[in-house]
């Protein structure tokens, strides 16, 4: 144990720590105060500066293109083994699994509805074509640039320069020198550490009670916050069992969550007696982003004249951001044996293949009951009703809606548990000084980070924030890694032209 100790940085585990804690005690105590504080500073990183998201969401997407389409770089390959280490099925089972994908089953089942109320939708042509649309860009390949071109610049540092850090502040070390030992690195990662509690906060804020009230409809209790915090302990449970497993745990619940993704999707397709409005919704809904995509990109309404652009398009940069701190240095840990255009298109690729199957399947289900059967979850939300309910309003019209809820609960608690392990995974080797790219976090510190991501959200449950707080709290904590981005890939194009004209000498 006391070798052990050696071995990790205590500041970059405590200082989070302390600033979590502290976060904590502030929601419970003053849930007024600290929520108009919130809402000021979202104010001005959203509205104010909110261009800075999308011009560093479009420049994330130009440059992973540009990795995968340049030889020198595309044909790199990560890590000296003969193949990669796992299957292509497994490897884009856990990129889509590890990512968000709790998150995108919550949002494809009402996220539609959420737009249906904004007078935005109805300038452009109504519900039926642009609610859809805008789903598959908030979630498209924007979004998954953020986590692209850090897979790129984290595999590359890991299995190419075979850094023992798996940071932050090391991806930045080609940049910043000697500086990243010192206090900046401790800022950079302690920034880094500071935002995906946030992302994980904000996550379970939103749809653990989701969970608790389907669980409540099936087994007939009221859905509490008391009974939705129990919840959040009981994935908090599952996840930190699984990822006392290390990679072998997390590839195992991948494979399984995977199965059950599949198997509410079918259910949804086939048996809501909705396949055809499904696919030919799905269809058009594509093609529209397709032709549009460039003006979605780029549109920002200077004059305010409904504020779209910064309370949809900001915030989901601003959440995308987040969530990259961790996830893109477990896309590159299972990458070893990939070349980077593998990376960059099979991440867009599986990545994109998952979250556009659920947009499509399980919302347009929900968008068909709105636009044909006069479910109105539109209305019942901009009337003031909760989304949860809306939602469970949809499930009511599928056969057998018990047992598609219990599906639901099973499939989101999985998905939550593996994503979780992938952040617990990588933030607990943020806790080492020097780590191998095959040496596993011990389970102590695998066990103090599962712990450690749970707190926020019990939290922010208890001050029962509003979904404008909660997206606050995640733009605020974006705008400082969107630096952090910029550093790192500028780290990346002088690290590989050092790496270059090192391998010319030998």
């Amino acid at each position: 144990m006391t070798t052990e100790s050696k071995k990790i940085d205590w500041a970059t585990m405590l200082i989070p720590f302390a600033i979590v804690v502290a976060m904590m005690a502030v929601f419970m105590i003053e849930p007024e105060q600290s929520k108009n504080v919130v809402d000021t500073l979202r104010g001005f990183f959203g509205d104010t500066i909110g261009v800075y998201y999308p011009i560093l969401a479009i420049g994330c997407v130009l440059i992973t293109l540009y990795f995968a389409l340049t030889p020198k770089y595309a044909n790199v390959k990560l890590g000296n083994i003969e193949k990669p280490e796992y299957s292509n099925f497994k490897w884009g089972s856990m990129i889509f699994t590890s990512t968000m994908a709790a998150d995108i089953m919550f949002y494809s089942l009402i996220e539609w509805a959420l737009y249906g109320g904004e007078s935005h939708i109805e300038e452009l042509g109504g519900t039926q074509m642009w609610a859809p649309t805008f789903t598959l860009f908030h979630w498209g390949p924007l979004a998954w640039g953020f986590y692209v071109i850090l897979a790129v610049c984290f595999a590359f540092m890991i299995h190419v320069r075979k850094r023992q850090r798996q940071r932050f502040s090391e991806a930045c070390r080609p940049l910043l020198g000697n500086a990243v030992d010192g206090i900046w690195g401790k800022v950079i990662d302690v920034t880094a550490i500071f935002a995906i509690v946030c992302a994980t906060a904000t996550t379970f804020s939103l749809a653990t009670p989701l969970l608790t009230n389907a669980m409540g409809s099936v087994f007939g209790f009221e859905a509490t916050t008391s009974v939705t915090i129990l919840v959040l302990l009981l994935i908090c449970t599952i996840y930190t069992v699984t990822v006392l497993f290390g990679i072998t745990g997390i590839s195992k619940l991948a494979g399984i969550c995977a199965y059950l993704f599949f198997a509410i999707l079918l259910y949804f397709l086939f048996l809501g007696g909705e396949t055809q409005y499904i696919i030919e919704t799905g269809f058009q809904s594509m093609g529209n982003l397709i032709q549009n995509f460039i003006g979605l990109s780029t549109y920002m309404d200077p004059l305010r004249e409904n504020g779209f652009a910064q309370n949809w398009t900001v915030y989901y940069w601003a959440y995308w951001l987040v969530w990259c701190v961790a996830t893109p240095f477990f896309i590159a840990l299972i990458s070893k044996g990939r070349t980077i255009r593998n990376v960059v298109f099979g991440s867009f690729g599986w990545g994109l293949a998952g979250t556009y199957m659920s947009f499509i399947i399980l919302g347009n289900y929900g968008l068909a009951q709105q636009m044909k059967h006069g479910v109105d979850a539109i209305g019942y939300i901009g009337n003031g009703g909760e989304m949860y309910e809306a939602i469970l309003m949809i499930f009511d019209t599928l056969p057998l809606p018990w047992l598609a809820l219990i599906l639901l609960v099973v499939t989101m608690i999985a998905f939550y548990s593996t994503t979780l392990d992938g952040i617990t995974y990588v933030t607990s080797s943020y806790s080492y000084k020097r780590i191998l790219p095959d040496e596993e976090p011990s389970r102590g510190i695998r066990g103090f980070w599962s712990i450690m991501l749970i707190l926020l959200p019990i939290a922010l449950l208890f001050a029962q924030n509003s979904l404008y707080s909660l997206q606050g709290v995640t733009i605020i904590a974006a705008f400082p890694v969107g630096i952090l981005i910029i550093l790192i890939v500028i780290s990346f194009f002088k690290d590989f032209k050092r790496w270059l004209n090192e391998s010319h000498k030998v």
